[in-house]
């Protein structure tokens, strides 16, 4: 897909939709790879975005093609984390247009109203995230011929699997259970959606991913993401003799027992000693609080993605993680430093009754499918 496929003459109206801070650190690597300019890129120095601030307000140079919107959500952390990858974007030299999408009851239709414009003059729209409502309802309003899915974690697997098969868009952990009534009310959406997502004459779509692909669609173009521009800005970093673990969400969304993940990591961290637990930004407090008081972890809360964090250092020689993203995106933003990254299979027994059928073949494929990763058995607890 050509960078500048706009109108003759003219750099592609590009709009990029985001969620979370995962979504725009991966809009940036792909605005990377495609050549979207920026202000002044090269002269850039490698050196903490802290350091090198946009002024908050500041008018973006002619030459930038791409504008960010952040439709922000209400959890704090994940708040935060987008705060600090915004600046990042503004510094590369990205409009960023931030929406309180969520914050009461009339913002929906006052960001869907504020963005109708901008939607219906798009070329192409990037989208962190396909199986959002507030992206498929923004994808009934854009005209746009070129859209590109980037990387939302291993979602992404499962959107492409999906679109492949003309199956409904639904995500993997809520897969197998009855459709509640929101989701009944919002079929027609999602089906435009889906329609909208498969390639047809005059319309691409590119998704942009870390992760392994298996069930390509016809007609979708699948670009690997090898986290350049994260290499490019940031690091090498300095590696400590000890283990870090990297934290889920998998308690949180009813996949994995609270009781049975606590020991689990109580198990890994003594077997490898592990000194810093990584949360993730959805991890309840606590639960967080539960882990460092019986496992002795030191819990550290990311303020970036943790590509970003680790790559930045210092980071553990080894980092241990449960199936997720990181055991495919760590791997290629640590390439070159040794640092090994080890996954540990989620044993069937962890399962919650009300875990999704296809949990465990889902998180055994996350983790068959990593490259350049060690496998662990998964540990018994104590």
């Amino acid at each position: 897909m050509s960078p500048r496929a706009g109108h003759p003459g003219h750099p592609a109206r590009t709009l990029a939709f985001v969620e979370s801070p995962v979504q725009l650190l991966n809009v940036l690597e792909w605005a990377h790879l495609h050549g979207l300019q920026g202000a002044q890129p090269d002269a850039l120095p490698s050196v903490p975005a802290q350091k090198r601030r946009t002024p908050a307000g500041a008018t973006p140079p002619a030459g930038a093609e791409l504008t960010l919107v952040v439709l922000s959500p209400t959890d704090p952390m994940t708040r935060g984390q987008l705060r600090r990858m915004a600046d990042l974007a503004r510094d590369e030299g990205y409009r960023v247009r931030w929406e309180e999408a969520r914050g009461g009851t009339t913002a929906p239709f006052h960001t869907i109203g504020g963005l109708a414009g901008p939607l219906r003059r798009a070329d192409r729209i990037v989208m962190g995230d396909p199986f959002s409502r507030y992206v498929q309802l923004l994808l009934t309003i854009t005209r746009a011929r070129d859209l590109v899915v980037v990387d939302d974690g291993t979602a992404t697997m499962e959107f492409v699997a999906q679109l492949a098969r003309g199956e409904r868009l639904v995500r993997w952990h809520r897969k197998g259970g009855r459709p509640g009534p929101r989701d009944l009310l919002f079929a027609p959406v999602s089906s435009s959606a889906r329609r909208r997502l498969t390639p047809s004459e005059g319309r691409r779509v590119e998704v942009f991913s870390s992760m392994p692909v298996t069930e390509t669609p016809d007609g979708v173009t699948v670009t690997a993401n090898d986290f350049a521009w994260t290499r490019a800005r940031f690091g090498p970093p300095r590696i400590t003799t000890s283990a870090d673990m990297v934290g889920t969400s998998l308690v949180e969304t009813g996949v994995v027992d609270g009781d049975r993940y606590l020991a689990a990591v109580q198990s890994l961290a003594k077997a490898h000693g592990a000194t810093r637990y990584f949360a993730h930004r959805r991890e309840s407090t606590d639960k967080l609080h539960r882990l460092a008081t019986e496992t002795g972890l030191e819990i550290v809360r990311p303020d970036l993605p943790l590509e970003l964090i680790a790559r930045r250092g210092p980071i553990g020689r080894t980092v241990l993680s449960f199936p997720s993203t990181v055991v495919h995106t760590l791997p290629l933003a640590l390439a070159g430093t040794g640092v090994r990254v080890a996954v540990c299979d989620i044993d069937p027994t962890w399962l919650t009754a009300s875990a999704s059928p296809r949990a465990q073949g889902f998180l055994s494929g996350v983790t068959g499918t990593a490259r350049d990763v060690h496998r662990l058995t998964a540990v018994q607890p104590a």
